[in-house]
């Protein structure tokens, strides 16, 4: 029954899926991956290659290179265990897939090998993962208003993401993060981001650090009238992120975002009644 509904839903979203894989980034990234089966398997090239096969058929893996893929498929499985949108798996498919491939290619020939890590060095620095774009009720902070916003209403409450647009980690929690504020954002509970990549400043003032060997990107903190309440992940004495898995479940627990919802839609509603009084008393002020 599992496999079914989980069949349903990849068709259901097969359209949105099929767009997204035809953007450069990851074409080049499908590309770059299949870049030693190809080698290995092409006619005309394979049979100038070098192979560890008894029969010595140079078109068809040797032993050591069907063990460095099994092992590359042990590796993917792994991390994706703690994958949670459809972005991390990719991601981490294409990330170790091209590692397996600097290895073979350099174990084939070197010169191969340069020439991959030279193609690899330069999809780097010219493709960059495609930014999340769908829809989201999120305010962007600057240096500048941070602060302002945060402080500006005590009775609202704020989940600000400190992230960094280099960190793929935030990449792929983008879409994770902007769902959830459509679902929970009202008057009284707010959602923010702020790019401490850009603004180093608010990552020192908010003690969130932009170091990959902490691994504190991304980093959710709670406030209330501008003071915090929690933060996750939390950080230990020697300034690293403890391990936590950031998807929709573990947010809406350990934020209680339900409980948070129904305080700020009373709120909601007790303004709306305000007003309405309000706007009642004038005309009679004015008889």
């Amino acid at each position: 029954m599992g496999l079914i509904t989980g069949l349903c839903t990849f068709l259901f979203h097969l359209p949105q899926i099929y767009k997204w894989l035809l953007r450069p980034y990851y074409i080049t990234s499908f590309l770059m991956t299949i870049a030693f089966l190809v080698v290995r398997k092409a006619p005309g090239l394979c049979e100038h290659l070098a192979t560890q096969r008894e029969d010595g058929n140079s078109c068809d893996f040797d032993w050591r290179e069907v063990e460095i893929l099994m092992f590359l498929s042990a590796i993917v499985m792994m991390k994706n265990r703690r994958a949670i949108t459809l972005e991390q798996h990719i991601g981490n498919l294409f990330m170790f897939s091209k590692v397996a491939n600097v290895i073979l290619f350099f174990r084939l020939d070197i010169r191969l090998g340069i020439l991959y890590v030279s193609l690899c060095i330069a999809f780097l620095m010219t493709c960059k993962p495609p930014l999340y774009m769908g829809p989201e009720y999120i305010k962007y902070f600057s240096d500048t208003t941070i602060d302002e916003e945060l402080q500006k209403d005590s009775r609202v409450t704020w989940i600000v993401e400190f992230y960094a647009n280099w960190s793929s980690d935030c990449q792929s929690f983008a879409p994770v993060f902007a769902d959830l504020s459509l679902k929970y954002n009202c008057a009284g509970l707010r959602f923010g981001k702020v790019d401490i990549g850009r603004y180093g400043e608010v990552s020192q003032r908010y003690k969130v650090s932009t170091s990959p060997l902490a691994k504190q990107l991304p980093s959710l903190v709670l406030f209330q009238g501008g003071r915090e309440l929690m933060r996750r992940p939390m950080v230990d004495n020697k300034g690293r992120a403890v391990s936590w898995t950031f998807n929709d479940e573990n947010i809406i627990r350990e934020f209680n975002l339900n409980e948070l919802f129904q305080k700020s839609k009373k709120l909601n509603k007790g303004r709306e009644l305000k007003e309405e009084e309000q706007n009642g008393s004038k005309p009679e002020e004015e008889k």
